[in-house]
């Protein structure tokens, strides 16, 4: 599906559609279940939902009862009616809807109206009607239910969700839903969901023996089985080999850390609900590391540093550890324990401009190495609590947007976006089914210089303060992983297959010359294996497709004869016979080139 940018698509019809479709469903659930509670209902990407504290859990059947009802409901002609309330009117209104109360609250305690703004009368609140359903709301909605086609509206599940966000608050019933202009959409959405389905990695990784979770020993934590650690490797070792090639020095650091480390980096003071609770070692706090920062820039501040030596562009592997609410954890893509492609780069300020440049490329050109070639760039500026000199500030931003523009890359301006320690410019792909992915992370650090009192020696003898750019490429391996995944429904290029090619023997008699075969194979540096089971060749095939191996090279009396092998590909088309010297040219090459099959 195609992504749609988050700020026109809260201008269009769409939204307004969806939003609207949302109030029914809520109407239609309230009819269903008068003492349910209502929370909220927004629009989002490709759909809507609404949360509901309900007397019982609802099933598959309550879902299609309650789809029946809105289009019914659809068929008739409600208009969505604006008004405008004073927050008392709003209390006697949703007196007996306690999530409704406590937003009413929130917003007279802030002294903001419920666009956030300050004012010192009392703040306006707004609802809009429809039928017999009222709802806290700013809208925008469309004008009927004219306007909302009943054949293009799907209700799809229902998922738990904490009230807030908060696991210590009641679990609601959030039901999902998906409005479109028209049924067709509808059917294109509905097709597309299936292949996301299809093509979700919690399944994949199981099916084709790459990794798995264990509850029982700890959620959010990856355990990589051979296959999957073989991909990783390949995966790693290329990383490394390009890192070598773009100048880049390796550093490992520890684990853990002492409280004084994290407590001087600020990580205890902004970032302590994210990290483990401390051990004690010999009486002293001891923290795992969430980042790897820090640690860099101990070994840059192990010696005296003089503007010789800048640029320093060290990269790590690091694993790290953070905590994540089990309510958040999914897979590959969110998990409490993953390994970073982090990097830093300490310079003067006459480098940093080439630096960000440099960093850019080099992350466009990994992903691309990949198969990624659709890329978004947010640029991220100044925010008002931002540390650091205007000027350091200015420069930092003015760089990043000149690397943006010399790559020719589209992006968008995310205006005091930035952290209050930084800019940043943030790399989004998109995959094989249009879905946009957070990489590559280019971030500019006032902070942790200034923290650690980071210095060199310049020109002029005198001391001075380096830039300090963070730079994660894949974002972490675990998480990189998923991605490539989904985006290849697990069929990967041949160079990151973990088995790249399968002998097929035909019978018994013929395993002796696969094996043979084998090892030429493994000799010239591809990644194959022999299938000596006791099942036909059909049943070899079709498991050799189910891993999804590039090649199934199929030998058989007359293979073994002439010296050959019949290759079939994984997308069931026959190359035919060749000779095993042919085979290993077409197969490296494929290999060399990253080809995508």
């Amino acid at each position: 599906m195609e992504n749609i940018n988050p700020e026109a698509y809260q201008e269009s019809k769409l939204y307004r559609i969806r939003h609207s479709t949302a109030h029914v469903m809520a109407a239609a659930v309230l009819e269903k279940f008068p003492e349910a509670k209502i929370a909220i209902g927004p629009p989002i990407e490709h759909g809507f939902y609404y949360d509901f504290d309900l007397p019982r859990p609802l099933t598959q059947e309550d879902l299609e009862e309650l789809e029946a009802r809105m289009k019914e409901m659809l068929k008739e002609t409600r208009e969505f009616d604006y008004e405008e309330i004073s927050p008392a009117e709003a209390q006697e209104l949703f007196a007996d809807q306690p999530y409704k109360l406590e937003l009413i609250r929130d917003i007279l305690e802030r002294g903001t109206d419920e666009y956030g703004e300050k004012s010192d009368s009392p703040p306006q609140l707004s609802i809009y009607k429809s039928g017999d359903f009222v709802d806290l709301c700013r809208g925008p909605h469309v004008e009927t239910t004219k306007e909302i086609n009943p054949k293009a509206v799907k209700l799809l599940n229902v998922a738990g969700a904490y009230w807030r966000g908060d696991s210590e608050r009641p679990m609601l019933q959030r039901i999902y839903g998906t409005a479109w202009r028209k049924p067709k959409e509808l059917r294109q959405y509905l097709a597309w969901l299936e292949e996301v389905k299809q093509r979700d990695h919690r399944r994949l990784i199981r099916e084709l023996d790459l990794l798995s979770f264990h509850e029982d020993a700890g959620p959010g934590l990856a355990y990589w089985h051979p296959r999957g650690a073989l991909m990783r490797k390949t995966i790693e070792d290329f990383w490394r080999d390009q890192h070598l090639e773009g100048g880049y020095d390796f550093a490992y650091t520890p684990h853990i850390g002492k409280a004084w480390l994290w407590e001087k980096s600020g990580h205890l003071a902004y970032y302590k609900d994210s990290m483990y609770a401390p051990m004690d070692v010999d009486g002293q706090d001891y923290y795992i590391k969430p980042m790897n920062c820090p640690f860099h820039i101990m070994i840059y501040n192990s010696q005296l540093r003089s503007y010789r030596e800048l640029p320093l562009r060290w990269a790590e592997l690091g694993t790290v550890y953070r905590y994540e609410k089990s309510g958040v954890l999914h897979g590959l893509m969110r998990v409490r324990g993953f390994t970073q492609d982090d990097a830093h780069i300490i310079c003067t300020p006459e480098q940093i401009e080439a630096e960000v440049l440099r960093v850019l490329r080099f992350s466009l050109a990994m992903l691309r190495a990949f198969g990624f070639e659709d890329f978004q760039a947010y640029l991220s500026t100044r925010p008002g609590d931002a540390i650091g000199e205007p000027a350091r500030w200015d420069q930092a931003q003015e760089s990043l947007r000149r690397a943006i523009d010399a790559e020719g890359l589209d992006y968008q301006v995310d205006v005091g976006g930035g952290a209050f320690y930084g800019p940043k410019i943030d790399l989004h792909i998109k995959d094989a089914l249009g879905r946009s992915w957070q990489l590559t992370t280019i971030q500019f650090d006032f902070n942790l210089p200034e923290r650690f009192d980071m210095t060199y020696v310049g020109e002029d003898g005198a001391e001075h303060r380096p830039y300090v750019v963070h730079r994660a490429l894949l974002g972490s391996i675990e998480r990189f992983f998923g991605i490539l995944v989904e985006h290849y429904a697990g069929a990967f290029p041949i160079w990151l297959c973990p088995e790249q090619a399968r002998l097929i023997p035909i019978a018994d008699r013929h395993i002796e010359y696969a094996k043979a075969v084998e090892e030429q194979l493994q000799q010239a540096g591809l990644r194959a294996q022999t299938d000596a089971s006791s099942s036909r060749m059909g049943a070899k095939i079709r498991e050799a497709q189910l891993m999804k191996v590039p090649y199934m090279l199929i030998v058989g009396d007359r293979e073994a004869e002439d010296e050959t092998v019949s290759v079939r590909l994984r997308s069931e088309e026959n190359l035919g016979a060749m000779t095993v010297e042919d085979f290993i040219v077409r197969a490296q090459e494929a290999i060399q080139t990253r080809a995508v099959q």
